[in-house]
């Protein structure tokens, strides 16, 4: 019997990178997977290699959508056990020269859109002990990076309302586990435009060649640790991997 059976995922930012590994390995285990994206044409080419994968243009600022999303993946579906909240971006600047279009950009995505996925879908989420949510923090939120404030401060946010949501739903009595994960550099199409646009000289780049980049199956394979029942004792914790990054 394979891990997911009988279960329903919904993933945001699926289109690629970690969402699509996601999708993939979550369905590998028997899922049945709804993706998210703004990219539709690879968001759909996602869905089309996996098999019943449903995929949606999601806006992840937009509360209405959110509802949407969550009301079309019970329809189709049935019910909905798991919640990955990864869709994110990053916009490199130090605080002295980052605009604050871009500061409200990344917030707005990733931890008004984690706070919306949340609230929208608790709701609506399996009580039985299969539910769990599964937010998409970074190592950014736990150590300073200078090149990037808005984005440390969306996933430094994510980590605390993360703890928030497992205490609340044990205190409801409700049987779904909240966690975070906090990866180290990953190699997605994300971070190899970030890091293009680094400076040779910036200090990104020597943190990357010290400790190397990680493989988008490496975060699919706890987010499925996480979801399953495997990692039914496990809530409201940050899980970083980075390859001791955090540690060094």
């Amino acid at each position: 019997m394979a891990k997911m059976d009988g279960k329903v995922a919904l993933i945001t930012g699926g289109a690629s990178g970690l969402g699509a590994e996601d999708a993939r390995v979550l369905a590998r285990e028997g899922a049945r997977v709804v993706i998210t994206d703004v990219q539709d044409r690879l968001g759909q080419e996602v869905a089309a290699s996996i098999p019943d994968c449903l995929y949606l243009n999601h806006d992840v600022r937009d509360e209405a959508r959110w509802r949407e999303v969550v009301e079309a993946t019970i329809d189709r579906f049935g019910r909905l056990d798991t919640l990955v909240n990864n869709a994110g971006l990053v916009r490199f600047a130090h605080i002295e020269l980052m605009s604050y279009a871009d500061y409200k950009l990344q917030v707005d995505v990733m931890l008004d859109g984690t706070f919306l996925g949340c609230h929208v879908a608790l709701p609506h989420m399996s009580k039985d002990g299969s539910g769990a949510i599964i937010n998409m923090a970074s190592i950014a939120g736990l150590m300073g990076i200078s090149a990037i404030p808005a984005y440390s401060a969306a996933k430094a946010g994510i980590i605390g309302m993360t703890r928030s949501i497992a205490v609340h739903c044990r205190e409801q009595g409700y049987k779904i586990r909240c966690n975070a994960i906090a990866p180290g550099g990953i190699a997605t199409p994300m971070t190899a435009q970030a890091v293009a646009e680094l400076p040779d000289d910036d200090p990104g780049r020597a943190q990357t060649n010290a400790f190397g980049m990680g493989q988008p199956s490496d975060i699919a394979n706890m987010v499925l640790y996480l979801a399953c029942e495997d990692g039914r004792h496990i809530t409201g914790t940050t899980i970083t991997i980075d390859n001791g990054e955090t540690v060094a």
